[in-house]
């Protein structure tokens, strides 16, 4: 089957913030990119969708609300191909690496994962799944849904054109300094 045909903005925040398979953009300039990290948000809206008619059944059936917290990271985690809990990994062994910046630079471009990031996803997740239960448990999983969409919105700040690329990064060089105070 072809993936679906979106729009270049579209298909870039598709691509580049989900696993859903989408066609590439025809084109990647920075007005494209701009428009995909504004777009963010709406990326997330079918894992939305399913985990909000998942989580209704499971709860209407009776289950656990930890069980269910476990299953909305891991269908995050996956929609996402965990690129946020990798980053996550990456920048607190990079932080815990030294004081020396390309030390710091070059164990964040690692693959692989140390004491530090480990400590960090445990934690983060630990405290997630937390949230979530009682979320699930108070009938407020909404507020879940919408701090998922505003992490995503973050990206539109983060891609200001006040804030300067890394030097030699890939993915951030081709977003940073994408959107304009007014968009």
């Amino acid at each position: 089957m072809t993936p679906p045909r979106l729009p270049d903005a579209l298909a870039m925040a598709v691509g580049t913030l989900t696993a859903w398979p989408v066609a590439p953009p025809t084109r990647v300039d920075a007005q494209v990119a701009g428009r995909a990290m504004l777009l963010a948000p709406l990326t997330q809206l079918p894992l939305l969708a399913l985990a909000g008619l998942g989580a209704g059944l499971w709860l209407a059936l009776g289950g656990p609300e930890s069980v269910l917290a476990v299953l909305l990271l891991a269908a995050t985690a996956l929609s996402t191909r965990a690129m946020h809990l990798d980053g996550l990994a990456d920048t607190a062994d990079g932080l815990s690496s030294s004081y020396d910046r390309a030390r710091a630079l070059a164990v964040m471009k690692s693959s692989d994962v140390g004491p530090s990031g480990v400590c960090a996803l445990v934690l983060g997740l630990g405290v997630q799944g937390t949230a979530l239960a009682a979320l699930a448990g108070d009938g407020s999983l909404a507020l879940a849904a919408v701090a998922l969409l505003t992490s995503r919105q973050v990206l539109a700040g983060a891609c200001h054109r006040a804030v300067p690329p890394l030097p030699g990064s890939g993915l951030g060089r081709a977003v940073a300094g994408t959107v304009s105070t007014r968009q």
